[in-house]
């Protein structure tokens, strides 16, 4: 798959729809839309849904969402090593971010992913972010049309 085209979603997309709040319906529709392949979530990302949604007594949720995203394939699990946080440390210093921000910086350059966030902090990084809006670009959806995807084809 081409390096623009994979994602890694931050934890605020995932609780947009798990906690109903304001763009729940935007993610549902993404989520149904997204072709297969190119959604990844950070291990970090995986724990914190478990730390809110379980401090929520959301523990059905979380595990459902376990399931709906990570054993049914629908996204990707992908972790650092120890060895890489001292590119978190330094990220978090060069561009002003919390632990978790760092970590998912990280993992997007490491792994060459678009940081898919309703989360500013990243707009001040050098890779910025993928405002929800416009994550498909036209020119992107040819590509994954021509692999074989159709748009609105169930994801999850």
């Amino acid at each position: 798959m081409v390096g623009r085209l994979v994602y890694l979603l931050d934890t605020n997309i995932i609780l947009e729809l798990l906690l109903n709040q304001e763009q729940a319906d935007k993610v549902a529709r993404f989520f149904r839309q997204a072709p297969p392949a190119v959604l990844n979530l950070s291990e970090f990302s995986l724990y914190s849904l478990g730390v809110i949604l379980l401090r929520l007594k959301r523990h059905e949720a979380f595990a459902q969402a376990v399931e709906d995203l990570l054993i049914s394939g629908a996204c990707g699990l992908i972790r650092l090593a120890v060895q890489d946080m001292a590119q978190v440390a330094e990220a978090a210093w060069s561009f002003s971010l919390d632990f978790d921000d760092a970590y998912q910086y990280v993992v997007a350059k490491k792994y060459n992913l678009g940081l898919v966030s309703f989360d500013a902090d990243f707009d001040r990084t050098d890779r910025g972010r993928k405002k929800f809006r416009v994550i498909f670009e036209p020119d992107e959806l040819g590509l994954l049309i021509s692999t074989g995807w159709k748009p609105g084809l169930p994801f999850l």
